[in-house]
């Protein structure tokens, strides 16, 4: 099969543990690309934490960020907003409540900023292993501006919890969500997944599902996998992504994107 867009999940997939590419898979990638599909990020991250691993393949184009919320185009001329699914901060006023109360550190993010109200070297860790510097305000129900994504970073038994309590309480309403990771929850618009955001892009771009392949390691990709005509896992992914895959390859620290591309695509 001849597939014309590669759609890859960053953390956990695409890198490694150490959050590297390595330069086998740069080069595998290059030659698909020169092949004449498109590459496609697909994660978690703002589009200023996606862009430097975009640039460390050698390639520009579009993003799929913020887990489907925000898709951007970046070139030589800079980053360009081609889609978002947003909401506004009164809308989870209870949820910024409830982690206040609990202590649990958050942010909130635009499509392009990230806003926070505190930070400890743990959270700041984490931010530089993500390539994020995020904005210090006071209170970000003040901001006033369109919400693309709200994430709670805390150890997996506490996020355990808030799962659980706020699907019991339907804290989150009309919105979304999500376990991006063992250590992240997201909300987001109802409408915001990395799948409506790759179909949205494969509309543009006049290219069929079936032209597609995905690959990724977490639930957060699962609606992308199934859009597309062959969703991978990667072999470190939870059992249940590994099952409503079309298909395993290695583990991220085993390359297996390069492993993928060189059976399916070359």
């Amino acid at each position: 099969m001849n597939y014309r867009l590669i759609a890859l999940d960053v953390d956990g997939t695409l890198l490694n543990d150490d959050h590297e590419l390595t330069e086998q898979t740069i080069e595998t990638i290059q030659e698909v690309h020169d092949q004449g599909a498109h590459i496609v990020l697909c994660t978690g991250r703002a589009p200023d934490s996606t862009l430097p691993i975009l640039q460390q393949l050698g390639l520009e184009g579009t993003m799929i960020t913020h887990n489907g919320a925000a898709t951007v185009h970046a070139d030589e001329r800079g980053k360009t907003l081609v889609n978002e699914f947003s909401f506004t901060l009164p809308e989870i006023a209870p949820m910024l409540d409830y982690v206040r109360t609990e202590g649990i550190h958050f942010d909130v993010c635009t499509s392009f900023n990230m806003y926070i109200e505190r930070i400890g070297e743990y959270e700041k860790e984490m931010y530089t292993k993500f390539l994020v510097s995020p904005k210090l305000v006071t209170d970000v129900s003040e901001l006033g501006l369109p919400i693309v994504k709200f994430t709670l970073f805390s150890n997996p038994e506490m996020l355990d919890r808030v799962q659980q309590e706020w699907d019991e309480q339907q804290l989150y309403g009309h919105l979304r969500m999500i376990r991006s990771g063992d250590l992240f929850i997201d909300v987001m618009s109802a409408k915001a997944n990395k799948g409506n955001a790759l179909k949205a892009l494969a509309a543009t771009l006049e290219i069929d599902p079936s032209e597609i392949m995905a690959i990724g390691n977490y639930y957060n990709d699962l609606e992308m996998m199934a859009f597309a005509g062959l969703g991978i896992a990667v072999e470190n992914s939870p059992d249940g992504v590994k099952e409503a895959a079309d298909a395993v390859t290695a583990s991220n620290n085993d390359e297996g994107v390069h492993k993928a591309l060189v059976k399916y695509c070359l």
